[in-house]
């Protein structure tokens, strides 16, 4: 199964605004003209979070982008999100805001992090809870986690600031359950692909700008939009890119 994610495309209801000095719409736009060309036939997509960029009025240029998409387009929000406003305005197919989604052999879960008026994450019990519950009740499925905070560092003082503060409560609930095989997500807008034991631990890259890998104060880099592939194989097994969508 070809699964495509897009995170942190910070969109606004003017798509000539510039968000920290990029057209937001206009990276977007070229991630998904770049996907169509590489990879035409994906099984669904990945909205992982900052979807719009403080301002609701973007949720409409998201749904112009993604109508024509054809296969489910799973969605979470972020901490620039109004999560209430994007279920509302992103409501119906092909947008889905379900936690678990059975795809053949794998199971989707989508976990919702934001924290209303702030910028780091947090998964509170009942959504734990809730993972918890989906994972035991599908023991034959290898399961994708996404979330839209980062739960280990990226090793930048003041992006780790920001991250999921309950980290150790997601991961003591993941290692309950064998079939868990990765656990992806956004928000830091730069890239991360390690292991932690057997499960894979993947940060995406930004549709807009990226951040800064190692600095100690905000910082915007130069490196172009990105978004990422996945292939998930029916024997549990994973391949993974980041396409960056250069000029």
């Amino acid at each position: 199964m070809r699964l495509l994610q897009f995170t942190d495309t910070h969109l606004t209801g003017s798509p000539g605004k510039l968000v920290r000095g990029v057209a937001t719409d206009a990276t977007l736009a070229r991630c998904l003209a770049h996907a169509r060309r590489r990879h035409p036939e994906p099984q669904a997509l990945l909205l992982t979070g900052d979807l719009v960029h403080d301002d609701p009025g973007g949720y409409p240029g998201l749904r112009k982008h993604f109508n024509g998409a054809g296969v489910p387009v799973f969605c979470l929000p972020g901490n620039h999100d109004s999560p209430a406003e994007l279920r509302r305005e992103l409501a119906g197919p092909p947008f889905v805001h379900r936690l678990a989604n059975r795809c053949d052999d794998w199971l989707i879960l989508m976990l919702d992090s934001s924290v209303p008026g702030v910028h780091h994450g947090h998964l509170a019990d009942a959504e734990i809870a809730r993972a918890d519950q989906a994972l035991a009740a599908n023991p034959d499925a290898h399961a994708l986690v996404c979330l839209h905070h980062h739960p280990v560092m990226h090793g930048s003082r003041w992006l780790d600031r920001f991250m999921l503060d309950n980290p150790d409560d997601l991961f003591a609930i993941l290692e309950r359950h064998p079939g868990v095989r990765a656990l992806l997500w956004g928000h830091a807008h730069q890239p991360l692909d390690e292991m932690r034991g057997a499960l894979r631990l993947m940060g995406t890259p930004s549709t807009c700008m990226q951040f800064t890998m190692g600095a100690d104060e905000f910082d915007v880099d130069s490196r172009p939009p990105a978004y990422r592939w996945l292939q998930l194989d029916s024997d549990g097994s994973l391949q993974t890119g980041i396409e960056w969508v250069d000029e």
